[in-house]
């Protein structure tokens, strides 16, 4: 069995992002707490993700994203094998988008 991401300092880290209010506040902490590259890596993900969901190919994608095949496999694994984060959030920011 892999590890837990469930930790104390994960519930605070989650903690304090449930605490900001609004994008300029994203901004600030995310770049606080992440790399600019790890920051452009999970919007990456989440644009392929999102992408997916849109029923675009792995072409379309990889040309808009600049994703690479695996990641976009990785995030499609994710979209159809995990925990249903991103259709959590996608169905509450585009409820046109198909879920799976």
């Amino acid at each position: 069995m892999g590890k837990s991401i469930r930790t104390t300092a994960v519930d605070h880290l989650f903690e304090a992002v449930l605490t900001l209010e609004d994008k300029e506040e994203c901004y600030k902490f995310f770049e606080d707490v992440c790399t600019i590259n790890e920051i452009l890596s999970f919007a990456q993900r989440y644009e392929v993700a999102k992408m997916l969901r849109e029923k675009r190919t792995y072409i379309d994608i990889a040309e808009t994203t600049g994703a690479s095949t695996a990641t976009i496999s990785r995030v499609n694994r994710s979209l159809n094998y995990g925990n249903d984060g991103y259709d959590l959030v996608f169905s509450r920011l585009y409820p046109h988008i198909d879920e799976k």
